[in-house]
């Protein structure tokens, strides 16, 4: 069940209304909530609900011998079945692959077995929800809590299938609240669901329809500007589906009365990669840095040790993106540029081409991630040679996309995006001046209208297949 499905909004309503109706009864709301994470989770596939809950169970129980016996060795344990877990449904088939290549090359005949493994829905976000969760135990950070509530931490519908990222700590006291919970948000809840619907249905699909796929389907039919406002065009559209597919969760969640962590803060404003990764799905990097790069040793051992630990970092964050080296190498593009923004503020000072040109630090930067875009989108190695190439040398094929007028609009959308940014918050004070009765009708009326405009058939959520 799509959340950008008439099905789905038709059961948000209903669910709405019996969920407030016991709003004195958080314990209540929590077990429609655990129903409704796993209704859903069914309906897009069994298979996914029956994994979740697998995997449920085995974590709490390791988080109880991690609490009672305070032990690091079960903290090892699990961490090492989480990413064994990950590995087997995510990695097998792009290892044995891999190693097969390898044992062939020195001509050795061993035949690997093969397995059709179905990748269960949302298990890297769940996988990283129990991380924080076990480590945050085992350091006292927070108490054990129920395996219902654990159970709805892991699966809450709003964020298990594409994010964002939730912490333990952010997300079990809106589970376990003190008091009954309240709708205190309902405008900006509004905004953010109508925000997603215009960016994922409309604008990401449009982008995606018009010139992303068609250009990194055939790049070498296209002369070498329609390839660059294709690999503008996935850039937005990358940007426009994820951020979009954030709000309309952040809004469904704050209409349940809970709050999501910040994933996107105008990320093509970044003026420098470190700035980029602070800005871009924020709730990842800020994980990976948590629970990856700092207990590598952060910034702890020398600056050498340091950029060691900032590529591994980022090789990871590939990684996880998907089981090819084509995500590998974008991780290390991205990896290399960190890495050598930080040799550059050895040698000039810290952002000093930042302080002294931001308007070109910023333009070189946007290039920088669209570059590495290029081996995100490609599906294969042969695709992202293929994309260089016509980027690179087709200048002699005619245009078919009149590319230098776009080309130019995305340069003008670049520089208003400080005020786009600022689109929500000037809508929320808007809807805010409406009375609250009108407020749900103006958003389902503004909602069918951009979906009447939008393309045909309903656009898929690109990080959910990661």
């Amino acid at each position: 069940m799509s959340f950008l499905s008439v099905e789905f909004a038709l059961c948000f309503v209903l669910f709405f209304a019996l969920y407030w109706s016991v709003r004195p009864f958080p314990r209540l709301q929590n077990g429609l909530l655990l129903i409704a994470s796993y209704g859903i989770l069914a309906s897009f596939s069994w298979y996914a609900a029956a994994a979740i809950a697998g995997y449920t169970l085995f974590t709490y129980v390791m988080s109880l011998l991690i609490w009672r016996q305070a032990s690091k060795r079960w903290l090892i344990f699990a961490m090492l079945a989480a990413v064994i877990n990950l590995a087997v449904f995510k990695y097998f088939d792009f290892f044995r692959s891999s190693v097969q290549s390898v044992l062939t090359g020195l001509g050795l005949d061993v035949l690997l077995p093969g397995m059709e493994i179905l990748i269960p829905l949302g298990i890297s976000f769940y996988t990283f929800h129990s991380v924080s969760y076990l480590v945050d135990l085992y350091k006292n950070k927070l108490q054990p809590v129920s395996l219902p509530t654990y159970a709805l931490y892991l699966a809450f519908f709003p964020s298990v299938v594409a994010g964002p990222i939730n912490r333990a700590q952010h997300l079990l006291p809106q589970i376990l609240p003190d008091q009954p919970r309240n709708l205190e948000q309902s405008a900006r809840a509004y905004v953010l669901i109508l925000l997603g619907i215009a960016k994922v249905y409309w604008l990401s699909a449009f982008l995606a329809d018009t010139w992303a796929n068609p250009v990194f389907a055939n790049p070498l039919e296209y002369n070498s500007l329609d390839v660059l406002l294709g690999l503008y065009a996935y850039a937005l559209q990358l940007f426009l589906n994820f951020s979009g597919y954030t709000d309309l969760v952040t809004g469904v969640a704050l209409l349940l009365g809970f709050k999501l962590p910040v994933n996107f803060n105008a990320p093509y404003l970044a003026n420098n990669l470190r700035d980029f990764w602070q800005r871009w799905h924020i709730s990842l990097s800020t994980w990976i840095r948590d629970y990856i790069y700092i207990p590598l040793g952060g910034n702890r051992d020398g600056f050498t040790r340091t950029q060691i630990n900032l590529m591994l970092a980022m090789l990871i964050s590939g990684l996880w993106h998907g089981a090819s080296y084509n995500f590998i190498l974008w991780g290390a593009i991205h990896g290399f540029g960190v890495v050598l923004l930080n040799v550059a503020d050895q040698y000039f000072g810290r952002n000093a081409l930042t302080n002294k040109l931001p308007l070109l630090a910023g333009f070189i930067t946007v290039q920088y991630v669209c570059f590495a875009w290029i081996f995100f989108r490609s599906p294969t190695w042969e695709g992202s040679l293929e994309f260089l190439t016509a980027l690179g040398s087709n200048l002699q094929i005619p245009l078919q996309f009149n590319a230098p007028w776009y080309l130019a609009g995305f340069f003008i959308l670049w520089r208003l995006y400080p005020l786009l940014a600022k689109l929500p918050n000037g809508l929320t004070c808007l809807l805010q001046r409406t009375p609250w009765v009108v407020q749900p009708i103006l958003v389902v009326l503004i909602a069918w209208g951009l979906i009447t405009l939008a393309p045909a058939g309903i656009p898929g959520f690109i990080y959910a297949n990661f």
